[in-house]
């Protein structure tokens, strides 16, 4: 296999953390006179329901049937997209233009959008740690996680003081977003009043502990509130990564093809269609997925030319190989919430 090739079909599926260069850049002029973000200008917020923005984007063929109704809200928590090895900063500065470019057209269109069609959408720039926080470890990493937590906590403090009006709250997130989202639900909701606003949380992309939380439970089907959903997704049959096989606890898994907890191998047929570099189009059957210890094994993609990807770790398409059915989960458990409340 020619390693054009390789490349080719590897990124059909590498769309959040991608290092390449975003021509858009040259739209993100925006400048922080003090470095800091400042939530109140709509420039610091990848998603908004005050702008347009690629949370609003929606592919083709879930166009037809598209009725948007605002029932609640997403504070959703994007990935790391600082991740050239050649970027010696610990923390993305905030008004940094390729970064925030890069960060729209990856997490924002593939992830974020697809809680669109039943949410107000608020995803907000934060200074990202850098890649190399999760795996050089030392006060250099932990303080460059710190400081990312603290603009989320801001933005989302900012969030509820100015947008949310009681509204009800799905927490949402990806890799490191999971791991700012997991302490803000720790923060702010766990045994506190926000915890009655709570429709779910979709922490996606790391490990939550089954035993984080004391008073927030796994969800254990589809319409389930109040809850949390994780699962992280690697190749059926692959060995375990060393990081995981050395994990000494518990996490939450749950298979996105029947929202339960259960180990049965959940046929792709229940695929409702993920959403691959091509957003516009829907690949129904893409994967299967079924529960297996600590992670969520699927089947390789069922893609054009799927015998030279050899990944087995697919952390990349934790949300968009799942890209329907979460869109309709979340219309259930809004449903589900509103009705018992």
């Amino acid at each position: 296999m020619s390693h054009k090739i390789f490349v080719l079909l590897f990124s059909i599926l590498f769309i959040s953390c991608s290092s390449k260069n975003y021509s858009h850049s040259k739209n993100y002029q925006f400048k922080s006179a003090n470095g800091l973000p400042n939530y109140q200008d709509l420039n610091y917020w990848a998603a908004h329901p005050w702008k347009k923005d690629l949370s609003d984007s929606i592919p083709e063929a879930l166009r037809y049937s598209f009725q948007y109704d605002s029932l609640a809200d997403v504070f959703f928590v994007h990935p790391t997209t600082l991740t050239s090895l050649k970027d010696d900063r610990w923390n993305a500065d905030i008004d940094d233009a390729e970064i925030n470019a890069k960060t729209d057209y990856s997490p924002i269109l593939y992830q974020a959008s697809v809680f669109n069609e039943k949410t107000r959408v608020f995803a907000p720039r934060y200074r990202q740690a850098h890649i190399k926080s999760f795996y050089k470890k030392g006060v250099e990493a932990d303080q460059a996680l710190e400081l990312a937590y603290t603009d989320v906590k801001t933005a989302f403090l900012f969030y509820l003081q100015n947008y949310n009006n009681g509204r009800p709250i799905i927490i949402a997130s990806h890799s490191q977003g999971t791991k700012h989202t997991t302490r803000l639900l720790k923060e702010f909701f766990e045994n506190k009043p926000l915890q009655k606003q709570l429709v779910c949380a979709y922490l996606l992309g790391l490990s939550v502990p089954v035993d984080y939380f004391t008073d927030i439970n796994t969800c254990a089907d589809p319409t389930a509130t109040g809850c949390i959903i994780s699962w992280r997704i690697f190749k059926s049959g692959s060995i375990e990564p060393e990081f995981i096989a050395n994990e000494n606890y518990n996490s939450i898994v749950v298979n996105p093809l029947s929202w339960a907890t259960g180990t049965e191998l959940i046929s792709a047929q229940n695929n409702l269609g993920g959403v691959l570099k091509n957003f516009k189009k829907i690949v129904p059957g893409v994967v299967n997925a079924q529960i297996h210890n600590n992670i969520l094994w699927s089947s390789k993609p069922d893609i054009p030319g799927k015998i030279f990807f050899t990944r087995t770790n697919y952390h990349i398409g934790d949300i968009n190989l799942f890209y329907v059915n979460i869109r309709k989960n979340v219309e259930q458990r809004i449903t589900a919430f509103l009705n018992s409340n």
